[in-house]
């Protein structure tokens, strides 16, 4: 009696194998297209926030008397650099700094389209951009 149980139970463990393998072939796809995911929107949340600070850096880098666009624009791009962004674009307005520029606005974009791994498919022609306003410390000229 006991020969008969054993002989049943390997046969529905065998039996039991090729539904293990389909249950994976699904659920593993999903698993996978999942970290995969969580692994391109956390780099893509790197970037965001490190053009944040690329912005951030650059105009405090050209808010000061006797800076350059070109020191600021070299700032953002050093700190993008950081984390491997490319085609990194990054404007500042006013394009000349004088004595009365009393405001200074640095924008630094990163289209997804070159620096995503997947979301790049269906974001082509969406960028990452981030925009920073700040006073300069230029003294005002009175009259």
């Amino acid at each position: 009696m006991s020969t008969t149980r054993w002989s049943v139970s390997r046969k529905s463990v065998r039996s039991r194998c090729g539904a293990a393998t389909v249950e994976f072939a699904i659920v593993g796809s999903l698993f996978f297209m999942t970290l995969l995911a969580m692994f391109e929107f956390g780099r893509l949340n790197i970037i965001r926030h490190t053009a944040d600070n690329a912005a951030y850096e650059a105009a405090r880098q050209c808010m000061v008397p006797g800076a350059t666009v070109a020191e600021a624009e070299d700032t953002a791009i050093r700190i993008m650099n950081v984390v491997g962004t490319r085609n990194t674009t990054v404007t500042v307005t006013p394009s000349n700094l004088g004595p009365d520029t009393d405001e200074i606005t640095v924008t630094v974009e990163v289209p997804m389209n070159s620096n995503a791994l997947v979301a790049a498919r269906f974001s082509a022609a969406k960028t990452i951009q981030s925009t920073i306003t700040l006073r300069t410390e230029r003294p005002t000229r009175r009259s």
